[in-house]
């Protein structure tokens, strides 16, 4: 009822403080078509995130294994399929759920945590990965979580001698999307303006 006086409905429309103001069939009138085609891309890109981690969330424990190895290949580690799916899960203890090549020559090596979880990683599992590392002189580690990770988790790892990577549910289907992995190209659209390079002999 109170929506048929204009006072009301220009106050409702009011951004509230500390949110970003959302855009509405307004709004996005006013934009261009490229700022209108960034929006719908940027849109599509968080639906797409969002869908690619509730696949990844549902998938066996076997299956993640297979596609973190896939994605590490992807991204330049390990060598081949071959090579990293025979390194990974090979350790099986001590927090560690695996070892994979830095490189295709294997002149160093990194140990990997793979958690898919649903809860936040806390600094104690962080803790016990690196303490797992340090059992092994390793000095480089990847902690991938389909979750997230505690402050006091990120902050820890900021303070030990030991390299290790977190990774979160969010960066994870990120990297899967940036390589590829587990998504495939729908459309391709190329956006063309005018090359004055090309005019100005005759414009000059």
């Amino acid at each position: 009822m109170l929506k048929q006086y204009e006072e009301f409905v220009a106050f409702i429309g009011k951004p509230k403080k500390g949110k970003e103001p959302k855009h509405t069939p307004e709004v996005e009138e006013d934009m261009t078509p490229e700022e209108s085609l960034e929006y719908g891309y940027q849109r599509l890109q968080q639906d797409l995130s969002n869908e690619l981690l509730s696949w990844v969330k549902q998938c066996s424990p076997g299956f993640f294994e297979r596609l973190v190895v896939e994605l590490l290949v992807k991204m330049g580690y390990g060598g081949s399929i071959r090579d990293a799916g025979e390194a990974i899960g090979k350790s099986g203890d001590e927090g560690l759920d695996g070892v994979i090549k830095e490189d295709r020559l294997g002149l160093d090596i990194i140990y990997i945590q793979a958690k898919r979880w649903e809860g936040t990683v806390s600094r104690p599992e962080i803790q016990k990965f690196a303490g797992a590392l340090q059992g092994r002189r390793a000095k480089k580690g990847i902690f991938i979580t389909t979750s997230g990770f505690s402050k006091e988790a990120l902050e820890y790892i900021s303070k030990i001698d030991n390299k290790i990577s977190l990774i979160d549910g969010h960066e994870l289907v990120q990297l899967m999307i940036e390589h590829n992995l587990g998504v495939s190209t729908s459309a391709v659209y190329e956006i063309k303006k005018v090359d004055s390079d090309f005019f100005e002999e005759e414009l000059f």
